[in-house]
């Protein structure tokens, strides 16, 4: 699994990443920097269509998928992301 360094996150990756709703939304339920399993974040897209949408996010260096058995789960790169980009996140997920 492709996860860019720190220092290789690329703004226009992050927001080209950002700008689809169905990625956005994923961001949101993920901000409370609480691990996830993928299957709870999302519920109601089906799986071919996410494990798109999960790749868009992991290559763009917004989200960390870790597999465990065969669950995969999913956290929200805050850290790097916040270390990039300062203010940029909240922004994103303060906006309507």
């Amino acid at each position: 699994m492709l996860h860019p360094e720190r220092e290789q996150i690329i703004l226009e990756d992050v927001l080209a990443a950002l700008g689809q709703p169905v990625r956005l939304g994923v961001v949101r339920r993920l901000s409370s920097g609480e691990e996830k399993f993928c299957g709870e974040v999302v519920q109601d897209v089906p799986k071919s269509t996410m494990t798109h949408h999960w790749r868009i996010l992991r290559e763009a260096g917004v989200i960390h998928q870790r597999p465990e058995g065969r669950k995969l789960f999913v956290s929200l790169r805050r850290e790097d992301l916040d270390a990039r980009f300062p203010g940029l996140l909240d922004l994103v997920l303060r906006a309507r």
